[in-house]
């Protein structure tokens, strides 16, 4: 008999890729693009716009923040559901993270910097806007290939300007035990596209559609891009959000960044007539992504494995 072959996450190279001139092998990318999407809502993406030292810089920028005191830490704050500090949390003692609004934009995340640094921190304001940047390039070019294979481009202007960008950066704490323990609770993303990027401490894991996990092995320079809830409701469910979580061992610190795109605010979610037929009727009502979010970090919405369904199916 022959083994069975332990599952991986697709990878798709993005190398030699136009946005603007589209490249000779941009239908095949395409092609490979949507089929994981379909099938694991997931994949790996090599893409090297973004430098392997900048790969580096940005750990050694999340050390530097992360090593703040509590306190000081604890002044990145928000209006909106998780884009605030986050730790102290009993069920994931492990999970600390912080958010940048607008992290594309050089003077949202040089304002944000500044109330954890007063004096400034310029290497940190630049290290961070530049790894943005070369992720929401790679963005930007996964919805345009997600919308051309879905035949509904014409949308595409008018929903890349209901979106903006958060960038989540992680750390996780070693357990200091081989024994393994839970970083971060399963769950779906609740947003559009998360582009993720990690150090060589292993921990994500994802759940395929037939229920088996998936354990990443990080790659230096690759990225792992996800969808989130928002796009399979705005797809009618033809794109897969997949379940993941990130379960830790050992005693070195897991550093992780997510790149989320996200519905601006008031933005309602509404899948395009194109994509409700007879094969795929309407799964979702039209939706305002911020009363989502308040319902799914609601105590009700904590408990509700199906919050999307529950929030707005048909």
């Amino acid at each position: 008999m022959g083994s069975e072959t332990t599952p991986q996450l697709p990878l798709i190279d993005f190398n030699n890729l136009n946005l603007e001139t589209k490249s000779p092998n941009w239908e095949l990318v395409k092609s490979q693009v949507y089929k994981a999407l379909v099938e694991y809502g997931c994949f790996e993406a090599i893409f090297d716009k973004v430098s392997l030292d900048l790969c580096k810089a940005i750990f050694d920028s999340l050390e530097e923040l992360f090593d703040l005191p509590l306190q000081t830490k604890q002044l990145n704050v928000s209006k909106e559901p998780y884009h605030g500090y986050i730790g102290q949390y009993p069920m994931v003692p492990l999970y600390e993270s912080i958010g940048i609004d607008d992290a594309n934009v050089f003077e949202e995340v040089k304002s944000m910097t500044n109330i954890l640094w007063p004096h400034g921190n310029q290497s940190f304001s630049k290290t961070i806007h530049s790894f943005c940047e070369g992720q929401t390039a790679l963005d930007r070019i996964i919805r345009k290939m997600i919308f051309e294979s879905l035949g509904v481009e014409k949308y595409l202007e008018e929903h890349m300007n209901s979106t903006n960008y958060l960038l989540r950066v992680m750390k996780y704490r070693g357990p200091q035990t081989s024994d393994t323990k839970l970083g971060l609770s399963t769950h779906s993303d609740k947003n559009v596209v998360t582009i993720l990027y990690q150090n060589q401490v292993e921990g994500l894991q994802v759940m395929t559609k037939d229920g088996k996990w998936i354990s990443y092995k990080p790659s230096p320079g690759n990225f792992v891009v996800i969808i989130g809830d928002s796009l399979h409701a705005w797809s009618n469910g033809r794109l897969h959000p997949p379940i993941h979580r990130v379960m830790m061992s050992g005693n070195e610190a897991r550093y992780s960044t997510a790149l989320f795109s996200i519905f601006k605010g008031g933005s309602i979610i509404k899948a395009p007539e194109e994509l409700v037929d007879e094969e795929h009727p309407l799964l979702f009502k039209p939706y305002d992504h911020v009363e989502f979010l308040k319902y799914n970090f609601s105590e009700e919405g904590q408990r509700d494995q199906n919050a999307l369904r529950t929030f707005c199916g048909v």
